[in-house]
């Protein structure tokens, strides 16, 4: 999930807040985002900041270049601390750092990679102490939000003996049959709608105006995937579920899952290649002005279709579409709102729907309604 936006409209950054850290961790798929994109050496790549992790991820592809935006000072600030972490910290000290291990040192961790910071990002930092202490994939609206449903409604719906038990099974047989007698209940279903309705999830996770073009009830549609994530995913791989669970990507029953650019093989790749990693506080639209047409070859786009009109977001896509080189591919999630192409750029775009479907299948950031890939075609009408 994203705070970026293009300029149309100015639709988002005319309703919603980017002060504060909305996301202190990238909470779609790498894994998908990656085999979905099929990134080649030497390409040039888009990417949405946001907490900085899927942007990381595309560096292990080798590309000749990631270009990361974001409107949001604060997300780019997450970014900025993930880069001189994998500059200054080793592997397991850069998961202390984000707190996917338990750590009492985060403190210290931070003091070394205070010194690759800007001044800037210092001082956004050094104002946190609680968020460095607490692990920085923590610092975040939605994280806390997340946190609060560990808290104080997971255990209202589901003892840990239950989670383990479901943990526990290997086959996707068994966890269905845990699934339908212990956590099939009125309860499990009242409280989990109510948590994650539209008013508490507004106010809470993410922002009121982030629902402005969305139909549906949220709660309902998250109870549907939680029981994919539960019952046809395996639960220990997903890192994703580990984190909302137990606040740790895996530990215990819970499994040792990371995400992609968190994984031990993936640790020296990154690092390397930090030197082709440039980002910058501006907007899409304004970005994609700069580049110029055919430029770009591959785009994490996140969901950020999710929070503007669909007028907006159709010409958004031409515009994306011009920047493209032909053969380039566009990925971006659906949570509540659909976003596709328009016929009126069937000469530009060409769907990937078989693909997207297959990867929708195995994405572990479960909560989303669609994953989507559309080629560039590049031509006019």
């Amino acid at each position: 999930m994203s705070a970026a936006t293009s300029d149309t409209g100015a639709e988002i950054s005319g309703h919603a807040n980017f002060e504060g850290v909305r996301y202190a961790q990238c909470w779609e798929d790498a894994d998908i985002l990656l085999e979905g994109l099929d990134i080649q050496p030497g390409d040039t790549c888009l990417s949405v900041a946001s907490a900085g992790d899927n942007t990381l991820a595309l560096l292990t592809k080798a590309p000749g270049r990631v270009i990361a935006l974001d409107l949001s000072l604060a997300q780019l600030h997450c970014l900025a601390l993930r880069v001189a972490a994998y500059t200054v910290l080793d592997h397991p000290e850069l998961l202390e750092l984000i707190g996917s291990r338990s750590s009492a040192r985060r403190s210290e961790l931070y003091l070394r990679c205070r010194r690759a910071l800007s001044a800037e990002a210092r001082s956004f930092w050094d104002a946190r102490p609680d968020a460095v202490r607490d692990g920085i994939g923590s610092a975040g609206k939605f994280e806390r939000y997340f946190a609060l449903f560990r808290r104080f409604v997971l255990p209202l719906l589901v003892p840990r003996t239950t989670l383990a038990a479901l943990y526990a099974q290997p086959t996707r047989e068994g966890r269905e049959r845990i699934y339908l007698e212990r956590f099939e209940t009125w309860r499990w279903k009242a409280l989990f709608r109510a948590f994650f309705s539209k008013a508490v999830l507004g106010r809470l996770g993410r922002d009121p105006s982030f629902f402005r073009y969305t139909s549906g009830s949220p709660g309902e549609h998250l109870l549907r995937r939680a029981r994919h994530a539960l019952v046809e995913l395996e639960p220990g791989d997903n890192p994703y579920l580990a984190w909302i669970l137990n606040g740790e990507h895996g530990s215990g029953v819970y499994g040792h899952a990371l995400p992609l650019a968190l994984r031990a093989e993936h640790f020296g790749t990154i690092r390397d290649n930090l030197a082709q990693l440039e980002y910058s506080q501006t907007s899409l639209e304004a970005k994609l002005g700069e580049l110029g047409p055919n430029s770009v070859d591959r785009f994490n786009l996140s969901d950020i279709f999710e929070y503007m009109s669909p007028d907006n977001s159709d010409a958004l896509l031409g515009k994306l579409a011009e920047v493209g080189r032909p053969g380039g591919r566009l990925a971006y999630w659906n949570l509540l709102a659909e976003r596709r192409r328009p016929e009126s750029l069937a000469h530009a775009l060409r769907p990937l729907t078989a693909e997207a479907e297959r990867l929708f299948g195995q994405d572990k950031a479960f909560f989303y309604g669609a994953f989507v890939l559309e080629e560039v075609v590049g031509g006019r009408p």
